[in-house]
């Protein structure tokens, strides 16, 4: 038992004495025994060994495979390229983490060094970059052998960049952050902030997706400031900031020239937006637009150049909404403004009229005139006629008196054609003969009509009423020319 014990107490022993051994530095007192590369004549230049790295390509890769550090063999043959060696020397007692050499034909590592020869050693030193690190190789000139002398972790500063897009938008329009332009970046923050100072909104974007998009629903000036922070979270400190303006939109103001418009179809209405105006630019088109009582659109109008009116000429009479929007310099539009326009069509006339009359056949010539009110009972359908007036004779023999005649008459219109009849009075004629009640017929058409004034050629015939009235003695026909005002 006892013999067991010591045994493996030797055991113990060896196997810590073994790993301190394996786990001590080797100190290199001489080199060129074993080389890596052929070098013939010469202690080389800095291009000579450059050449030979890419000459024995497969080798270094070998080597950098077996000491574990495969992944920095494409940046290392890459960057050797051009890299600046500097050519320096190893003090002696310098560590490094591994060398490349060859042995037997053979490709081998050797790790945790300590050059301990009796001088310095003449060496050719360069940096190899791979993600957030630096390699510091070394190529001992006697031999071109291989050396990692230490790794370093570089972590850089962040470099903020931020691009907005468009400087200028409209009220909704998309807005555009661009941080891809950031450098050595983990990720990157937005802030943004109103004309006020007031922060109204915040985004954190990363170098996988560095593109942001929002909008404002109000206008002025908004500031974006942004910054990057790098792998350990410490933010840029370069100047990152970009600014947009939202356009403000116009406002309408709507205006006419009659409110409500009394008599006013076929009378032009002027249909006014001049009042409206623009915050930060001008108004530049008004557009506009009529509609009836049904909703159905009546008409529509616009107007690019100031002062933005229309002279608008209703054809009937109706309730009319009105809605007007305006644009401005930047293509923003106004909210829409909207009046309710009630349009009315003149039904009273006054009215005079004149023209030949022939009493009794061709007895009695007169010159008739007449004075009244016309009233449209009907807008353009239905009218009635009062009107005075007296008849003066013409050439006639003393025994054909001038008269007065009153009447009432009702017309229907289609168009410019109209037809009707009523009833009138005409004071006697002759001295012998009492004033005559007659029934009336009429008939014409319009020769102009505008709304507000009209002209009509007239015919009329008088048929008396009463027992021993005959037509054939005591009829009357009018002609004449009426004019409505």
């Amino acid at each position: 038992m006892k013999n067991k014990t010591f045994m493996v107490l030797v055991i113990g022993i060896l196997i810590i004495f073994t790993a301190s051994s394996f786990a001590e530095t080797t100190k290199l007192k001489q080199i060129g025994r074993y080389t890596l590369v052929r070098i013939k004549g010469e202690v080389p230049t800095a291009e000579v060994m450059k050449i030979l790295v890419d000459k024995y390509a497969g080798d270094i890769k070998y080597g950098f495979d077996v000491a574990g550090y495969g992944d920095v063999y494409l940046p290392f043959l890459d960057q050797i390229k051009a890299a600046s060696f500097e050519d320096t020397e190893l003090p002696i007692g310098q560590k490094f983490m591994w060398m490349l050499f060859r042995s037997r034909g053979k490709v081998k590592v050797a790790e945790d060094l300590e050059w301990a020869g009796k001088k310095p050693l003449p060496v050719f030193v360069f940096k190899v970059q791979k993600n957030f690190k630096h390699y510091t190789f070394m190529i001992p000139k006697p031999c071109g052998n291989i050396a990692l002398v230490k790794v370093e972790e570089i972590i850089p500063d962040a470099v903020c960049d931020i691009q907005v897009s468009p400087v200028k938008a409209n009220i909704n329009d998309p807005i555009s952050v661009d941080m891809s332009g950031s450098q050595h970046a983990k990720s990157m923050e937005v802030e943004i902030f109103n004309a006020e100072g007031v922060k109204v909104a915040t985004q954190t974007l990363t170098p996988d997706s560095p593109k942001w998009q929002t909008k404002f629903d109000s206008p002025g000036e908004y500031v974006f400031k942004a910054k990057a922070l790098n792998v350990k979270g410490t933010p840029s400190t370069n100047a990152c900031e970009a600014k947009t303006y939202i356009n403000a939109p116009p406002t309408c103001k709507l205006w006419t020239s009659c409110l409500p418009c009394k008599n006013f179809v076929g009378r032009p209405i002027t249909i006014d937006a001049s009042n409206s105006t623009d915050p930060d630019g001008q108004v530049t088109k008004a557009d506009f637009q009529i509609t009836d009582e049904t909703g159905a659109v009546v008409d529509t109008y616009t107007d690019s150049e100031g002062p933005f009116t229309w002279e608008k000429v209703f054809e009937e009479a109706g309730t009319y909404s009105i809605t007007l929007v305006v644009t401005d310099d930047f293509g923003a539009m106004s909210e829409p403004c909207k009046l309710d326009l009630e349009v009315t069509q003149k039904t009273l006339f006054g009215v005079a009229d004149i023209g030949p009359t022939f009493a009794k056949g061709s007895h009695g010539n007169y010159m008739n005139a007449r004075v009244g009110v016309n009233f449209f009972l009907v807008p353009n359908r239905l009218s009635l006629i009062l009107e005075a007036g007296g008849a003066i004779s013409i050439g006639n023999s003393e025994a054909w008196k001038s008269f007065f005649l009153t009447n009432a008459i009702l017309n229907y219109h289609a168009g410019s054609f109209f037809i009707g009849g009523g009833l009138g009075y005409a004071s006697k004629v002759r001295e012998e003969r009492d004033g005559d009640t007659y029934l009336l017929g009429d008939i014409g058409f319009e020769i102009f009509n505008n709304y507000t004034t009209a002209g009509q050629l007239f015919f009329e015939t008088h048929f008396p009423l009463g027992s021993g009235r005959e037509f054939s003695k005591h009829h009357k026909f009018l002609l004449g020319f009426r004019m409505l005002f």
